[in-house]
C-alpha cells in the first residue's frame, strides 16, 4: 500500500490517539469558559477560583513530567489505554461536586490525566505507524481534535450558560466525561488496535536491526548528553524547546484570557463566547489546511508564513486603538497563524526528531515545563490585559513571537542539514 491507503488504514488510531487532544483542551477551555459559573454556583471566592485555574494548569504540567515515567512503570500501551479512565474519574467527581475542596481534587486528577496522556498519545502514533510520512500525517491530524475540543467546551458553555447555579458547568463537565470513558472503553477494547499495536512492536524491532540499538533504547537524557548524533539531538531539542516555550507563553494567554480580554474591552458575555465559537471556526481551518502539508517540505513554508501572522497580529494591536472590533480583528488572524505555525509543526518535530522510545520523556518534559511557566504567566496575565496595559503587553507579545520564529528556523535548518548527511551517506 502507498502512505495514502496507509495512513487511511491508520485514521481510527489518530482518532482514538486525537481524542485525548479533544479531552486536553476541552478541560482548559470548558474550565476557562465555566469558572464564573462555578464560582457563583458554589459561592467561590476570587481567591479560590484563582487557585483552580492555577492548579488545572500545573496538573497538567505535572502529567506532562510523568508521562515517560508512566509508560516505563505501566508500558506504554497501558498507559495509552487507561489514563482517560481517570480523566473521566476526575471529570466525574466535578459533576458532583458539592464544594470548592471537592472540585478542585476533580480538576487535579483531571489535569494529571490530561498532561499524562498527550505524549503517549502522539508516541502511541509514532510507535504503531508504518513510516515517518504516515506518522507525520497522523500525528499532525491530532491537532484537529485539540481545535474541536475548544469548539464543543465553547458550544457547550454557550448554551448551558443560562442555566441556573453551577448546573451548565456540571453538564459541561458531564459531556467530557462520557467523551473520556467511551474512549478508555475503545482504546482498551479495539482488535484493529491491538493489532496496530503489534505491528509496531514489529517495525520498531526492525528499525533497531538497522540503526543503532543502544540509541534506540536508551534514556532521553543519554540520547541528548552522550553516543553518537548527540550534538544534532541537542540542538533539536533546544530548538523545540525555546520554541514551543515563547510560542506556548502566548497561545495560552489567548486560550485561557481571550473571552476576559474581549469582556474588558466591553463586550458582553454572550458576545465573547459567540466570538471564540467563531474564531474557533477560523482556527479549525487553518489547521486541517497545515495537516495537509504536515508530512511535506510545504510545512516550512506555512510555518514562516504564520509565524508572520502571528507576530503582525500582536504588533497591529500594539498599534492600533484598543476599542472592540479592532481587537477581534487581530485575534482572529492570530487565530490563522497560531494554527498553522504553533501546536502541530511541534508535535511533528518531536515525534519525528528522537528515538521512539525517548519521545514520551522528551515530548512530555516539553509539555510539563511549557504548562508549569504557563501556569506562573497566569498570576500575572489578568494585569496585563487591562486596557491601560494591554499596548505594552502586545509588543512584548510580539519580541516573543519573533524569538519562537528564531528558534524554529534553527529546527528547520538542522532537519535540512540531516536530510542532506543522510542522501550524502547513502550516495557514497
Amino acid at each position: 500500500m502507498d502512505n495514502k491507503q496507509l495512513t487511511a488504514e491508520y485514521r481510527p488510531l489518530a482518532a482514538a490517539a486525537g481524542i485525548g487532544s479533544i479531552l486536553g483542551s476541552g478541560i482548559i477551555v470548558g474550565l476557562s469558559a465555566t469558572i464564573t459559573v462555578w464560582q457563583k454556583g458554589l459561592a467561590l471566592t476570587n481567591g479560590q477560583v484563582g487557585v483552580i485555574s492555577a492548579a488545572l494548569t500545573f496538573a497538567i504540567a505535572i502529567g506532562g513530567f510523568l508521562s515517560g515515567s508512566v509508560s516505563k512503570a505501566f508500558g506504554l500501551i497501558r498507559s495509552f489505554n487507561w489514563t482517560n479512565f481517570f480523566y473521566a474519574l476526575g471529570t466525574l467527581i466535578c459533576v458532583f461536586t458539592p464544594n470548592y475542596l471537592v472540585l478542585l481534587l476533580g480538576v487535579i486528577i483531571t489535569g494529571l490525566a490530561s498532561g499524562i496522556d498527550l505524549p503517549l498519545s502522539l508516541t502511541v502514533i509514532s510507535h504503531d505507524a508504518p513510516n515517518e510520512k504516515v506518522s507525520s500525517s497522523l500525528v499532525s491530524s491530532t491537532q484537529i481534535y485539540w481545535q474541536i475540543g475548544i469548539f464543543i467546551s465553547y458550544i457547550c458553555s454557550f448554551i448551558v450558560s443560562k442555566m441556573a447555579g453551577a448546573t451548565g458547568a456540571r453538564v459541561v463537565f458531564g459531556i467530557l466525561t462520557i467523551i473520556a470513558a467511551v474512549t478508555w472503553l475503545w482504546r482498551t477494547n479495539s482488535a484493529k488496535f491491538k493489532k496496530f499495536h503489534a505491528d509496531g512492536d514489529q517495525f520498531r524491532a526492525a528499525e533497531e536491526h538497522k540503526t543503532d540499538t543502544k540509541l534506540s533504547s536508551s534514556s532521553a537524557m543519554k540520547v541528548l548528553f552522550s553516543g553518537e548524533g548527540k550534538s544534532r539531538y541537542l540542538g533539536l531539542f533546544l530548538g523545540i524547546f525555546i520554541f514551543y516555550i515563547f510560542w506556548n507563553l502566548l497561545a495560552n494567554t489567548f486560550g485561557q484570557f481571550q473571552t476576559f480580554t474581549l469582556v474588558q474591552a466591553h463586550a458582553s458575555q454572550t458576545f465573547a463566547t459567540g466570538a471564540g465559537i467563531v474564531l474557533n471556526f477560523v482556527g479549525l481551518a487553518a489547521v486541517t489546511a497545515f495537516s495537509s502539508v504536515a508530512s511535506s517540505p510545504k510545512r516550512n513554508t506555512f510555518f514562516v508564513i504564520g509565524m508572520i501572522i502571528q507576530a503582525a497580529a500582536m504588533f497591529g494591536l500594539a498599534i492600533s486603538s484598543h476599542d472592540l472590533w479592532p481587537i477581534v480583528i487581530a485575534i482572529g488572524c492570530y487565530n490563522i497563524g497560531n494554527n498553522i505555525a504553533g501546536e502541530a509543526i511541534y508535535k511533528v518535530w518531536t515525534q519525528e526528531s528522537f528515538p521512539v522510545e525517548t519521545r514520551a520523556s522528551i515530548q512530555g518534559f516539553m509539555n510539563g515545563f511549557s504548562r508549569f511557566a504557563c501556569g506562573l504567566f497566569a498570576f500575572v496575565t489578568p494585569s496585563l490585559v487591562m486596557p491601560n496595559v494591554i499596548r505594552y503587553t502586545m509588543f512584548g507579545f510580539t519580541a516573543l513571537i519573533i524569538i519562537g520564529f528564531i528558534a524554529g528556523l534553527c529546527v528547520i535548518a538542522l532537519e535540512k542539514s540531516t536530510v542532506l548527511s543522510n542522501n550524502a551517506q547513502r550516495s557514497n
